[in-house]
């Protein structure tokens, strides 16, 4: 499956804040902005509810440093 989201970009594509989110789950704006920035070592229990929140399903959403994320989609639009 070539297509991915960041925790990031499914947060904005249901239209929530990061505040939105904070107060969903219970856990503080600089937890949901840290694992938006680097979800590597994200709790499974977080990423639960974060892609029950977005109804994203687990395969469509990248796990990893946000700024490698970018540098996967640099390098397929260089090949194609």
């Amino acid at each position: 499956m070539d297509f991915k989201l960041t925790l990031k970009a499914a947060r904005i594509n249901r239209g929530l804040t990061i505040k939105d989110v904070a107060g969903c789950t219970g856990r503080c704006v600089d937890t949901i902005s840290k694992y938006e920035v680097d979800s590597t070592c994200i709790p499974q229990d977080l990423m639960v509810e974060l892609l029950n929140l977005y109804k994203v399903p687990f395969e469509f959403i990248f796990f990893g440093k946000q700024s490698e994320f970018h540098g996967l989609v640099g390098r397929k639009k260089e090949s194609a």
